[in-house]
């Protein structure tokens, strides 16, 4: 089998884990790096061990010598880069959240699905393996019909420096200010937990209302060319469309919490709850006789394949993949849809 020949478009942080999680994979070849940097783009090469480097994607679909290419643009430029990737025949792994809008972001998944391409988009906590565990748990009827569904993201980035200085870096920055492309909380971590609470219960959101608020963290919110008005917070009730409800929320002021997923199932016969941290994934199930004392056991679960060897795998077999674009559309929607309640204070059906 011929190796997969791939470009990574973007040498951002996020960049640096999709390459050194694509260079583990056998068969796959990293082949070039853009960048508008070019020194960024040349030191990126240089550390993954990448022969090219070309400072625009015009200059690299002329070259052509690839037959993927992994996204790791900021949100805003996913839907200008990737369009053209589509048009060349080229396979796209994208970053989250697909667009800006459900519109491009629908667009976006039309063209891949004429074009007939792999297309991904990399939902990254679909690489927990007790998540999916869960998931299996549900759709095999092991707690019975759902009902409940809470489900939390919980980040401290903007009261703690542990993962930098967000008032000086603009990689923090960014992700603060609308008119730098972002969506706030909504946008950036919204997409995973919506993703991570609808996938883990196997089933849909159906209705929605939610609250966004901005929080004050500099004179005026404004640091440079930065106005820091995309939201901080966002909390969600839900209705599924296996007739469960639910709660779902999000902050960067999170304090205590790095960067926690949280999802909690409640059945007629029994609950599960996955909890998702950098150092340690867990899962508890509260079955049978169990659920009369409420005890609570952890569930061992066995790895599961990555985004990154899933995506590669759907290329050499030729067959679609999930989390395609399609299914981060259906996302973008609702996230959409959020908004619009924010400002309309009424729920909205997806």
């Amino acid at each position: 089998m011929a190796p997969v020949r791939l470009l990574v478009l973007g040498t951002g942080g996020m960049a640096n884990t999709h390459a050194m999680n694509f260079a583990t994979i056998p068969d796959v070849q990293l082949v070039a790096a853009v960048d508008v940097d070019l020194a960024k783009a040349r030191a990126f090469a240089a550390r993954h061990d990448i022969p090219n480097t070309f400072t625009s994607l015009e200059e690299a679909l002329a070259w052509g010598e690839f037959d993927a290419v992994t996204n790791v643009t900021p949100d805003r430029a996913h839907y200008p880069t990737t369009l053209p990737l589509i048009a060349a025949g080229k396979h796209v792994m994208c970053e989250k959240p697909l667009a800006e809008t459900y519109g491009k972001a629908d667009e976006m998944a039309t063209a891949a699905e004429r074009a007939s391409l792999v297309n991904v988009v990399n939902l990254t906590y679909r690489n927990v393996a007790q998540v999916q565990k869960a998931r299996q748990m549900v759709l095999a009827g092991e707690i019975g019909k759902v009902r409940h569904i809470e489900a939390s993201y919980l980040q401290s980035w903007l009261v703690s420096k542990a993962w930098g200085d967000w008032s000086t870096e603009s990689q923090w920055l960014w992700r603060l200010s609308t008119k730098h492309g972002s969506n706030g909380v909504l946008g950036d971590v919204g997409i995973h937990i919506l993703d991570f609470a609808g996938y883990g219960a196997a089933t849909d959101i159906d209705h929605i209302f939610a609250r966004l608020k901005t929080f004050e963290k500099a004179p005026g919110n404004r640091i440079g060319e930065y106005d820091l008005d995309a939201n901080d917070s966002f909390t969600m009730t839900a209705e599924f469309t296996n007739g469960a409800m639910g709660v779902i929320h999000a902050s960067r002021w999170a304090t205590g919490h790095l960067n926690e997923l949280r999802l909690r199932i409640h059945g007629d016969k029994g609950a599960l709850e996955v909890i998702h941290r950098p150092d340690r994934s867990v899962l508890r199930a509260c079955l049978q006789e169990d659920v009369e004392l409420a005890v609570w056991k952890e569930i061992a679960v066995d790895p599961v394949a990555t985004n990154y060897q899933k995506f590669i795998a759907a290329i050499q077999e030729g067959r679609g993949q999930e989390p395609n674009f399609r299914h981060a559309a259906n996302l973008q929607k609702i996230l959409d849809l959020a908004m619009v309640t924010e400002l309309e204070r009424r729920e909205l059906t997806v």
